[in-house]
């Protein structure tokens, strides 16, 4: 989750180190430091509870200047948001930045006491300071004392490690969260966010687990744990140089929700042939089509927005093809007993490829070897997933800046609804015309969505101005737009700090129909589509209990309106794309609600962009 940065150079690195803390903020943070080794082998650390910006202010009016130093951007795990628990944690002349969790600290702790070592903060992360400090006494080489350290370390994590006395190298470790290496002439840098840097340097060195890299600004050094030198090569940046504008919006979710029909549009350009054929390009091994036709099964795992796509999947691969789909919460899947289905497929999802609970999925998943492969759909072609799974997808939506998920959600739908075309397709041994009708649907989602975004504000207006003040909020839906339920539930949760919780509508008589009264929201998604007759008998349930329900549905679907029931009609919308487009809606509910009440909607309060720590 924290966010790591540090830099050796010939010139002063501390603007360098600010501008990458900057870039960083995107994941989300509560606090900021810097530490630098001044021309006299003098520490100097500065840290801030808030933002990048007022560490940089500070920086600035103490003018700090430095060859070599590390940052960080902390989001909270061990300890309350205090300066004190901001890193970077120092031991004397060592000085530490690190991200993840260390499991055994505790112990080490006690250890350390012992050892007359006293701590000022209450992270886990002052332990790793005190343990390199230990190990450089006995032996001042800063490269052997964190090769010492690493194998007394419990858990999941990567460190950058500084000594004031040899300002002359860095060194930097991890296990199982993400550190790269910045390649520069004269300079070289490591984050652990290729974004931290891509504006400096063009090449990289991806650090892989259980991996010790000493720099300096003219060399690399690259270890196992267990000390052997490992040959790496380096690769050039594939992601965007600058970070995007917001532009003429307020927020990045304002215009990440508007960048949405031209993110569909551009992926069925790119998906569909000359002939309106779906291919996909980044499936160029000949393996993965034995594959699609050699399994009986799929299993989907993901967190967060990207299960609640990975359900709709599900629905969409049991209904148009022949394959029994399972969808399973990362965090769950990686602590359980495992019958794994006879030629399975495993299928991640994630926006940033980093996710910790996802990676720790798939890394389960290769020891259990019981999948024919490992497929990841993913937003960030460099992150660890795409690297470390057989085959990968690109959703290509573009970087997504705002914590609250939105265009990298409908891109993901997307990105699945044309797989299982694909899959359908490839596994048929007589063809039908579903590919050509889902071209032909697809190609008015971007129009539909638009439409929605400049046409419906006030439809819109009446459903925020009513839910705005409220503190509880039902959400109900059925087939594949439960899913969608479970996504705007989410986006009320995460944005606008309201209680919503997502059910199925066929749910209600086994227990949520104790809440219906007329204080309490409810919102029902009513697609038009086979099951519409069960929504109105669910509809009907409410209307007797006298709950205040608001119906969104199209304009083919007649209900009447009264006291209690209020109607949010669209246009009408092609079964096949219609969970794509019900998403957005929310998106638009739940952003409204946020800039009513004042709330950074890009920086949600004890959220994280990238949740790199279990």
């Amino acid at each position: 989750m924290c966010g790591i940065i540090g830099a050796i150079s010939q010139r002063n690195v501390v603007k360098t180190l600010i501008n990458g803390l900057y870039r960083l903020e995107y994941r989300g943070y509560d606090s900021v430091g810097l530490a630098i080794v001044d021309e006299n082998s003098k520490l100097f650390r500065v840290r801030e509870v808030g933002k990048t910006i007022d560490l940089d202010k500070k920086i600035q009016h103490l003018a700090v200047f430095g060859k070599i130093g590390i940052a960080h951007t902390r989001w909270a795990t061990h300890g309350k948001l205090s300066e004190r628990n901001a890193h970077p944690h120092v031991s004397d002349y060592i000085s530490i930045v690190h991200n993840g969790t260390i499991e055994n600290y505790r112990e080490l702790k006690t250890w350390l006491r012992k050892k007359k070592y006293l701590f000022f903060s209450e992270t886990d992360s002052e332990v790793i300071a005190h343990l390199i400090h230990w190990e450089t006494q006995r032996n001042k080489n800063l490269l052997r004392a964190v090769q010492k350290v690493v194998l007394m370390l419990h858990g999941n994590y990567s460190i950058i490690a500084m000594d004031s006395r040899d300002p002359k190298r860095l060194v930097s470790a991890r296990t199982f969260n993400p550190l790269i290496i910045g390649l520069g002439k004269g300079e070289n840098f490591l984050a652990s966010d290729q974004v931290a840097l891509s504006s400096i340097v063009e090449r990289f060195l991806h650090l892989k687990e259980n991996e010790i890299a000493e720099v300096s600004k003219n060399d690399v050094k690259i270890l196992n744990f267990d000390g052997r030198l490992i040959e790496r090569r380096d690769v050039s940046s594939e992601i965007y140089q600058e970070i995007p504008t917001k532009g003429l919006y307020r927020y990045y979710m304002e215009k990440e929700i508007y960048e949405q029909p031209e993110i569909i549009e551009e992926l069925i350009k790119d998906r569909f042939d000359s002939k309106n054929n779906i291919f996909f390009s980044d499936l160029e091994d000949s393996r993965i089509e034995e594959i699609f036709i050699k399994m009986e099964s799929i299993q989907i795992v993901a967190c967060g927005t990207s299960y609640n796509a990975g359900m709709v999947g599900k629905y969409w691969f049991e209904s148009f093809t022949d394959i029994s789909c399972n969808v399973e919460i990362a965090s769950e899947y990686c602590y359980r007993n495992h019958v794994i289905s006879r030629n399975s497929l495993l299928i991640t999802l994630s926006q940033s490829g980093e996710t910790a609970d996802t990676i720790s999925a798939l890394n389960l998943s290769k020891n259990l070897k019981n999948y024919l492969a490992s497929l990841t759909i993913c937003n960030v072609s460099n992150s660890y997933l795409v690297r470390e799974s057989d085959f990968s997808i690109m959703t290509k939506a573009g970087m997504e800046i705002s914590v609250a998920s939105s265009k990298s959600f409908t891109a993901q739908l997307t990105t699945l609804l044309l797989l299982v075309a694909y899959i359908r397709n490839l596994r048929k041994k007589s063809k039908d015309s579903f590919q050509k009708d889902l071209f032909l649907s697809l190609k008015k989602l971007p129009k539909y969505i638009e439409k929605l975004l400049l046409n419906y504000q006030e439809k819109m207006n009446f459903l925020i101005s009513n839910l705005f003040d409220k503190r509880n909020v039902l959400i109900l839906g059925r087939g594949d737009h439960f899913p969608i339920a479970l996504e705007g539930a989410l986006k009320l949760k995460e944005i606008a700090y309201i209680h919503a919780e997502a059910n199925y509508a066929g749910e209600l008589k086994h227990g949520p129909l104790a809440l219906v009264d007329k204080k309490i929201p409810i919102i029902i998604i009513a697609p038009y589509n086979g099951i519409l007759n069960k929504i109105r008998l669910n509809i009907e349930e409410i209307r007797s209990r006298r709950g205040m329900l608001y119906v969104i549905t199209d304009e083919r679907v007649s209900i009447q309106e009264d006291d209690q029931t209020k109607i949010i009609s669209f246009f009408d919308i092609e079964e096949i794309i219609s969970p794509i487009f019900y998403a957005v809606p929310f998106q638009i509910l739940a952003y409204n609600i946020a800039l009513f009440k004042n709330i950074d909607m890009d920086h949600p309060r004890n959220l994280a962009k990238s949740v790199t720590v279990e």
